[in-house]
């Protein structure tokens, strides 16, 4: 399990270099006077040519690019003071850094993301599982039609008709909210349980289906059917032997998912009104706010490969045969 792990930390560290480089040199081949935006509009050339050397914007581009990528490991000097490590620059627009910026949005990202994915994983692969108990029976038949029906869906357009439901018409619950769980985890619940549910609705669909064919085909293998012809009850060979074979394609999928909850986040956070990393790179690029937009761009890129490092140690420990590989 350890040189598995050392070969994806490694490859990581290579990708998000490669990620970082193509970043930065994208953004800054546009032909835009940085320091004229982070001055704004009313501003006079003396102040312009002062932001110009206080970013380090009268530097060649290879000392600005060695400056942003050893400021990501060691932090940087900026004249609103020190930026700790990992530094991603100071934002043109509010002066903060770009890593506080985005750590005052990212714990609403991660609630959306890891609390959907818990909840359709539950209910997915809870009635992909029953489905397959119950093949061929009226069970099966109604949770694999719904599963099809409810995987037209999409947030934007099941939110709204769920909020006008349950928030604006009976006002059964409020408007989805961030509370911080360690503030209070009752709020924290009730105030993501909309978009987790709606989330829920249009996920769960792909994982009952999945999870249905799955199991059901590790149900023909000839290590179940042994089982079942030495006298194991049916539920114990269900749990003990399908089960585990199953989850090989269900945790590929769940990188996948993982990646695009992430990157759909701005089509959430829009859709229920809620200020995450989604909303931020929106604005950020509103803004012309070239730092922040880089930031929460590599940002991205690096939690992704970080689910999915998560992901493939699951997928070994699943399946031993990868370990080797």
């Amino acid at each position: 399990m350890l040189p598995f792990l050392i070969r994806r930390l490694t490859g990581a560290v290579v990708i998000m270099f490669l990620i970082g480089a193509f970043t930065f040199f994208l953004f800054y081949s546009i032909p835009q006077d940085f320091a004229q935006l982070a001055c704004g509009k009313n501003c006079t050339p003396q102040n312009i040519e002062v932001i110009r050397e206080n970013l380090g914007l009268d530097k060649p581009i290879t000392a600005q690019f060695w400056e942003f990528m050893s400021g990501i490991v060691a932090g940087r000097d900026f004249p609103a003071g020190h930026c700790p490590a990992p530094c991603l620059g100071q934002s043109f627009a509010s002066g903060d850094f770009v890593w506080d910026s985005i750590m005052d949005r990212f714990p609403l990202t991660l609630s959306l993301t890891l609390g959907g994915l818990v909840v359709f994983l539950v209910v997915g692969l809870g009635t992909g599982m029953l489905a397959a108990w119950k093949r061929g029976t009226f069970v099966d038949k109604v949770l694999s039609g719904a599963s099809i029906v409810l995987s037209s869906f999409q947030i934007y357009l099941l939110g709204p008709i769920v909020l006008g439901i349950l928030v604006y018409s009976s006002g059964w619950m409020e408007n989805p909210k961030y509370v911080s769980p360690f503030d209070s985890p009752g709020a924290w619940f009730i105030g993501l349980l909309i978009p987790w549910v709606v989330m829920a609705t249009i996920f769960t669909a792909q994982y009952t289906r999945m999870s249905r064919s799955t199991m059901i085909e590790q149900l023909q293998e000839d290590h179940v059917r042994t089982a079942r012809a030495k006298g194991m009850a049916r539920r114990y060979v269900f749990f003990r032997y399908a089960w585990r074979g199953s989850l090989i394609p269900i945790v590929t999928i769940v990188g996948i998912d993982l990646s695009a909850l992430l990157s759909g986040a701005v089509v959430t956070e829009f859709t229920f009104d809620l200020a995450g990393l989604g909303r931020l790179a929106v604005e950020s690029s509103l803004n012309k706010d070239i730092p922040l937009t880089m930031g929460v761009m590599m940002f991205g890129a690096f939690f992704i490969l970080l689910l999915n490092i998560i992901v493939d140690l699951a997928y070994a420990y699943i399946d031993p045969r990868v370990r080797l590989s």
